[in-house]
């Protein structure tokens, strides 16, 4: 995992751990003696993309490093009901303490996969992307971005300083395309930004616009119908990256790759996933 990645992670595992376990899992504590051993296996129940494991590896080890862990299964893989990702071997407590973390993150993690791999399965043999969105779990946005991309999916922007996303209030707000265009491109030049520029537009009016200003990286077409996006894929001729949001489904969203567009955007992969089925499985050594 690359460094970032890997820092934001680490605070994470402290955090959560923190939070869950507070002054102690009295539960465990009361009643298994600290000196017990045991194994357990994080279990598959449901046919999906599995995601988290190298986050759950992270939480075990970072509650005790002593713990034995066998990885079975890497992130991205296809799994379906029965698999095992993981044993380990090691304290009872230390297995108790991490169950419920652990499993709240790959669940989670291992939903939004599965859907994402669903809409990219949808579009397969075009050239078109999925992206996410910043519709993600304050403070999980991390981890949910990954899950996206173990999914097949493509990242977005992860937040608000990495690119300049004029959207339909900010054009409100500054008074229309050509003022808010402008003022990003001298707030670009006087701080020296390099990140890129996209503009929302709601209809052929403020595409048109977009393109006769220029000097923007990427336009998002908001709530256009397929044979709209085909339009206006066809009025921006290749001189503008080119994207569809807006109410996207995994019934629509052919049709919207088949109109030629580059990326769809889409928040339910994020916003309202279901999380997949597993389960850690506990014995006695």
């Amino acid at each position: 995992m690359e460094r970032e990645f890997k820092e934001k992670l680490l605070q994470f595992v402290d955090e959560a751990i923190k939070e869950d376990v507070g002054p102690g899992d009295f539960t465990t504590l009361s009643t298994i003696a600290p000196e017990k051993q045991g194994e357990a296996q994080l279990l598959v129940k449901e046919s999906g993309i599995i995601a988290g494991i190298e986050v759950a590896k992270e939480i075990f080890l970072a509650i005790d490093p002593t713990v034995q862990l066998e990885i079975l299964l890497k992130d991205g893989d296809q799994v379906q009901y029965g698999d095992i990702a993981f044993r380990m071997k090691g304290a009872i407590h230390t297995i108790l303490k991490g169950e419920r973390l652990v499993l709240n993150v790959m669940q989670r993690m291992s939903g939004i996969a599965t859907q994402t791999a669903k809409y990219v399965a949808a579009i397969a043999g075009t050239k078109t992307r999925v992206l996410d969105t910043r519709k993600t779990t304050p403070l999980l946005r991390f981890l949910e971005k990954r899950a996206v991309e173990l999914g097949g999916g493509v990242n977005h922007r992860f937040a608000l300083y990495d690119m300049i996303l004029i959207k339909d209030n900010h054009v409100d707000y500054a008074g229309g395309i050509r003022q808010a265009v402008q003022a990003a491109l001298q707030y670009k030049q006087d701080h020296q930004l390099h990140i890129p520029i996209e503009v929302e537009v709601r209809n052929f009016d403020e595409l048109k616009e977009v393109i006769a200003i220029g000097k923007v990286d990427r336009v998002m077409f908001d709530n256009f119908t397929p044979a709209q996006v085909e339009e206006a894929v066809a009025l921006v001729n290749g001189q503008l990256v080119t994207e569809a949001s807006g109410g996207i489904t995994l019934d629509t969203i052919a049709d919207y790759a088949h109109a030629g567009v580059d990326f769809i955007s889409v928040g339910a992969l994020t916003h309202s996933v279901k999380s997949l089925d597993l389960s850690l499985k506990a014995k006695l050594i």
